[in-house]
């Protein structure tokens, strides 16, 4: 059974929710199937960003509540292109740009390869983009009681062969705990008697509006601090085509719901077919409620076309490995929720510190993954995509991912090719406002 939701503590007021409760709220289902080619970097423009303070309205009514932002151009790229980017730190604290989803590049990994930036200081990043997909870039991993809170941004990397679709749209959602003074409180800390509050894209609420026959493609990120969501778009057809980036066999959610971990993200198709003037409702459950974000409405414009486009075809292959050799693979047992011993705060990183397993290169590697806690816990994987393998581990589920939620009292086995050389950071954080984001690094050489 999976809890979503805080640890029971007299500290934390919130409720405890089963994870069916969470599925079975909107209906939805969790996600699956998926395939893969690499090609030549090219040069793009360097693109510059700046960590800085900045201000969201987050409450009606109100003044805008302080936080930290990311700020720059959009983060769009072409599978293949090496992305330049420049960062700039001009928070009065140290800070560490982190790039979620994106394998092999140990060079740029936070913390194993690049310390935090101190104030005023500024880095260049060539980040080599094998892989088209859905990404997140933030300033999250250092985050843990801090000041303020930061807002995360999309980085989006485009196939290099056409995809059939008329609009390509991020819906980017973060939560936030706002005090009654108007103050946001920090992941890492207690909430108290805050307020929880979500953005859509920064913004209250997510509308669009759609012709008739006309295709989106969604990038639903989940960018939340602790919090697992479920997304549905009622009275829709919604078919998931992505998984925390890497492209899938498409097939139907169902009822139209996404169940999705801090940190994942799901691509999706819809096609819009209905009369001029219908709105399907956008709802998200935080794990405690039901609420509207949103609607989708077709507009009175005449249809796009006569008729819907024909059933998507799979997305192009980003050339992960078809097979993973699972007997001779490098097995290692890694508990996660219980007491940190070997884990350390992101801030307290050493690169000293011994690794959490070390891998060959081109050698599968199989980690066990036990939650001892009393809640969910988040378990994140850098550098490298997995399988999440079948209970008996004779096989694997038919999907990629990076992130994933497991189970209180559950152990998880996750499968692995390790192509890239290099040290990497693993990641956990329970799903819990207070809770801390813990790491370690493992090494394929």
């Amino acid at each position: 059974m999976v809890r979503i939701g805080p640890m029971a503590s007299p500290k934390s007021p919130e409720p405890h929710l089963d994870r069916r409760a969470l599925m079975a709220g909107l209906g939805a289902t969790v996600l699956a199937p998926v395939w893969p080619t690499a090609s030549l970097a090219q040069a793009r423009p360097t693109l510059a960003l700046q960590a800085k303070p900045a201000s969201l309205p987050l409450r009606p009514d109100a003044a805008a509540t302080p936080i930290w932002a990311l700020q720059g151009p959009e983060l769009g790229f072409g599978r293949g292109d090496t992305a330049g980017i420049t960062f700039a730190n001009g928070l009065s604290m140290p800070a560490l740009l982190e790039i979620t989803g994106l394998d092999g590049v140990a060079a740029a990994e936070p913390l194993t390869a690049r310390t935090p930036l101190a104030a005023g200081a500024t880095e260049a990043l060539q980040l080599p983009l094998r892989h088209a997909g859905t990404y997140l870039a933030g300033l999250g991993l250092l985050g843990d009681g801090q000041a303020q809170p930061s807002q995360a941004r999309a980085l989006v990397v485009r196939e290099s062969q056409p995809v059939v679709v008329d609009r390509d749209e991020v819906v980017l959602i973060e939560d936030w705990r706002i005090k009654a003074d108007g103050t946001a409180v920090a992941p890492g800390l207690q909430p108290a008697d805050s307020a929880a509050i979500q953005t859509i894209n920064g913004k209250p609420s997510f509308d669009l509006s759609a012709r008739s026959n006309e295709r989106i493609r969604l990038r639903f990120i989940n960018a939340s601090q602790r919090t697992v969501i479920a997304v549905k778009l009622e009275g829709l057809e919604v078919r998931v085509m992505a998984l925390d980036g890497q492209p899938a066999e498409p097939f139907v959610a169902r009822n139209g719901a996404l169940v999705i971990a801090p940190g994942g993200r799901v691509d999706v198709f819809v096609d819009v077919t209905g009369a001029a003037g219908t709105a399907y409702p956008i709802l998200l459950h935080d794990g405690r409620n039901a609420r509207s974000i949103g609607k989708l409405t077709i507009s009175n414009e005449p249809p796009l076309r006569p008729a819907p486009l024909p059933m998507a075809l799979p997305l192009p292959s980003n050339g992960l490995p078809a097979q993973i050799e699972l007997k001779t693979a490098t097995r290692v047992d890694l508990a996660l929720g219980g007491p940190p011993t070997d884990w350390a705060a992101p801030a307290g990183f050493s690169k000293t510190s011994p690794p959490a397993f070390r891998a060959k290169a081109a050698r599968s590697v199989v980690l066990a993954l036990t939650n001892r806690a009393a809640i969910a816990t988040v378990f994140h994987l850098r550098g490298h995509h997995f399988r999440l393998l079948d209970r008996l581990d004779d096989g694997w589920k038919p999907f990629w991912l990076d992130t994933l939620a497991v189970e209180p009292g559950q152990t998880q086995r996750i499968a692995f090719l390790a192509e890239h050389p290099g040290r990497y950071l693993i990641e956990q954080v329970a799903t819990d406002w207070a809770a801390p984001r813990l790491v370690r690094w493992y090494d394929v050489a």
